[in-house]
């Protein structure tokens, strides 16, 4: 399966249909990590004709941004394809923005997830193919020292006992090209998606 995965920033390569016919036209599925506009998945999708993951990023709350079209993977675990997805929206609180969390408060969120995880890691060696997330986990792909940005500690509890085959997450720029966007984390591919990053699995 080929994944199309976006989140935080709008590319205008990503907006020209021509371009986007001839260069991803194999793609099976889009993904979204995030604070995008439904308008622009819409487009993407329209004319590629794909389905839609997505996730809620913590720029997503405001009324004019209605969810986009698809299936919002937040505490859920979906099929297709034959593989298997899970989600989890939004980043550490630092404003009381209305989707953010707290560290305990992301933590029952990877608690509710992990029971039907460890059942399927059971049965297959991982939790589920592909972990959607705005947020990366703590100390994988995040900046410490600016608050807003940091990873959460949950992510990685849930790393260590769900083993997803990948993570996929956003929020974190990569404008500097020094900055890392793959780590391996308990056999985990963890994956800084941000502004796009097409995906085999």
């Amino acid at each position: 399966m080929k994944i199309l995965a976006v989140s935080d920033v709008e590319l205008p390569q990503l907006l020209n249909a021509e371009l986007l016919r001839r260069t991803y036209s194999d793609v099976d599925l889009l993904v979204s990590c995030g604070d995008m506009r439904a308008s622009y998945l819409d487009f993407i999708g329209s004319v590629l004709n794909l389905p839609l993951f997505f996730v809620r990023g913590n720029h997503d709350s405001r009324p004019e941004l209605p969810d986009p079209g698809g299936d919002n993977l937040h505490l859920r675990i979906k099929r297709f394809g034959g593989f298997s997805f899970a989600g989890l929206e939004g980043s550490i609180r630092y404003n009381k923005g209305a989707v953010q969390f707290t560290e305990g408060e992301m933590l029952v969120n990877v608690l509710r997830l992990l029971p039907r995880m460890l059942v399927m890691r059971s049965q297959q060696g991982y939790g589920v193919d592909v972990m959607v997330a705005h947020s990366p986990p703590r100390d994988i792909h995040d900046i410490p020292d600016d608050f807003a940005h940091r990873g959460f500690q949950a992510f990685r509890y849930l790393i260590n006992w769900g083993r997803p085959r990948f993570f996929l997450h956003g929020h974190v720029d990569t404008w500097d090209s020094r900055r890392t966007r793959e780590t391996v984390f308990c056999q985990t591919r963890v994956l800084n998606i941000n502004p796009y990053m097409v995906l085999n699995i």
